[in-house]
């Protein structure tokens, strides 16, 4: 079992500091994939309402809403799939290549949104066909965020692999924000019959363009160097997964309860406090949705700033220090939240991008370093989209329960702390990776 506890010098410095091209296409190529593959997620996010009268036929309104935000959930569930069948190949075959045909997928299966007949049209077998497109989509966001991380920790200097690995997860708070002035702008500019006829097609099918770019990025960008060497020395496993499962126990828990704190904070502030500030605070949607996007910009500033610290501190101090504002804040921010208000509101959730930049500045790049090359991508893929389909594709929903149930406005933010307060006792714990030479 390989050595938690180990640290050495930064590592090799795989990437010249002055060698500015190559930076850039390493983190292109990490960035382009994240950018379309939360595009696709945010898009359908938002075309809920218009795929709900098109696809299903329930005489309720109700009903077919929950129909389709139940499909926009299933590709939750396909994401550890796809994290262990991408990380398996990943592992065995390369980053690169595994990167382009996660790519390749996403951009054909959101495509496909936008060319599917309607229930009018086929009946039954149009929500079938959605249903496999968002299949497609989860599957391969599976391989997707772990797979990019890994290609740019593997590539960056050893004391910039955070710095690195943030610039990286910036890119996922991007497409929301694209995904929204898109669709807006179309339902603004078009009558509604025009944009439920073929408007709400053509954000879908611009996802394929953009696959088409991100290939060509990813395919002219060269393998990792350690996934080189590891292949040219003999270490890789013919069976990572049961290698990981055998060998790398600790680091799958590590990397699960990281994760868990990071996938609700973060679907918390993209996924449900919108609807939060709506629905029970009583905001517009286009004050939420403002207040939102402003928080969303901040936190894609701030991302990179906690990875270099983290570069600077280590990782351990940015973990208990995260985790324990989040604990702190997590109340907070429900309580600031539901007082009312636009600058109550963009209080609360700059709260939480501040916690959320604190503890990813290292979570992220923990994820990768927690392994050895023979098993990161599988291992990390797995713990991290588990830990995601648990807690991230269910903070909405949960959310939403708890408000519901308990009839108190603050209810999600006694779920965030409690989460936060057991992830910290787990902080504590973990080695020190800061230092640990890739291999």
């Amino acid at each position: 079992m390989p050595d938690l506890t180990r640290t050495t010098s930064p590592g090799r410095t795989h990437t010249s500091g002055g060698d500015k091209q190559l930076r850039r296409r390493v983190l292109s190529a990490a960035s382009v994939g994240q950018l379309i593959e939360w595009y696709d997620f945010a898009l359908y996010g938002y075309a809920v309402p218009t795929i709900a009268h098109l696809f299903f036929p329930e005489s309720s309104s109700a009903a077919a809403l929950l129909s389709s935000l139940a499909i926009y959930g299933v590709a939750f569930v396909m994401r550890p799939l796809g994290g262990i069948v991408f990380g398996r190949l990943g592992d065995r075959l390369g980053r690169q290549v595994v990167l382009a045909a996660v790519l390749g997928l996403a951009g054909v299966s959101t495509a496909a949104i936008g060319v599917l007949p309607t229930y009018a049209s086929i009946g039954v077998f149009a929500p079938l066909l959605l249903l496999v497109c968002r299949l497609l989509q989860g599957f391969s966001a599976g391989g997707e965020a772990i797979g990019a991380s890994s290609f740019a920790v593997e590539h960056a200097p050893g004391n910039r692999r955070a710095t690195w690995v943030n610039l990286v997860t910036a890119m996922s708070v991007v497409p929301p924000l694209v995904a929204t002035v898109f669709v807006g702008t179309l339902s603004a500019n078009l009558t509604p019959g025009a944009y439920e006829s073929w408007g709400w097609r053509i954000p879908f099918l611009v996802a394929l363009p953009l696959a088409l770019v991100g290939l060509f990025i990813r395919l002219k960008t060269e393998e990792s160097p350690v996934f080189k060497q590891a292949r040219e020395t003999g270490q890789l496993s013919k069976q990572p997964l049961r290698e990981a499962l055998r060998s790398n126990r600790a680091a799958l828990g590590y990397v699960f309860c990281f994760a868990a704190l990071a996938a609700l904070a973060f679907y918390l502030i993209v996924g449900y406090l919108v609807t939060y500030l709506t629905v029970t605070v009583g905001l517009t949607k286009a004050q939420a949705m403002w207040t939102n996007a402003a928080a969303l910009v901040v936190l894609s500033v701030l991302l990179p700033v906690g990875g270099r610290i983290s570069d600077r501190v280590g990782r351990r101090p940015m973990l208990v220090t995260g985790s324990a504002l989040l604990a702190v804040v997590g109340y907070l921010i429900f309580v600031l939240a539901s007082g009312g208000g636009l600058v109550a509101a963009l209080a609360a959730q700059l709260l939480l991008v501040l916690g959320i930049s604190v503890f990813g500045g290292a979570a992220y790049t923990v994820y990768i370093e927690m392994f050895p090359t023979a098993t990161r991508f599988t291992g990390a893929a797995m713990a991290y989209n588990l830990a995601y389909a648990l807690f991230g594709g269910t903070a909405p929903f949960f959310g939403a329960w708890l408000v519901a149930e308990t009839g108190s406005a603050r209810a999600p933010g006694v779920y965030l702390t409690v989460v936060a307060l057991a992830v910290l006792a787990v902080a504590f714990r973990v080695p020190e990776t800061s230092k640990r030479r890739l291999d």
